[in-house]
């Protein structure tokens, strides 16, 4: 229960992060390209693929300390960067047609589910 906690906390910590970083980015209105989502989404996935694979093999970092950072901090900075690890891990692998289903996947998922999300808001808000 306490490493869930601390997962919770890291999470409160990375989505605030997320925040500051995309108000800072993003021009006044949200118009424009989004810098902020994608300088997040960038950086969050140098993080994770950093602090795993510096703390693969070795014991520079405990593991409860390690999920808190990407589980928690990172997941809450940005989903993005688990996405792209696990790509990356695929691409590694020798695993290239399930990086580019995973890839296109996600892609055409996340946009076609967020258009779905406007419809059914409007549908209902109407």
């Amino acid at each position: 229960m306490a490493q869930f906690l601390w997962v919770c906390l890291g999470g409160a910590i990375g989505s605030g992060a997320r925040f500051l970083v995309h108000s800072w980015l993003q021009p006044p209105g949200g118009e424009g390209f989004p810098a902020g989502t994608l300088a997040v989404n960038v950086v969050g996935s140098f993080l994770i693929a950093f602090v795993i694979t510096i703390c693969a093999g070795g014991d520079r970092l405990p593991t409860s300390a390690q999920t808190v950072l990407t589980a928690g901090v990172l997941g809450g900075f940005t989903t993005y960067s688990a996405f792209s690890w696990e790509t990356l891990k695929c691409l590694q692998r020798g695993a290239t047609t399930m990086a580019a289903v995973y890839v296109v996947a996600t892609l055409l998922g996340c946009l076609g589910a967020c258009a779905c999300g406007c419809f059914v808001g409007k549908w209902i808000a109407a």
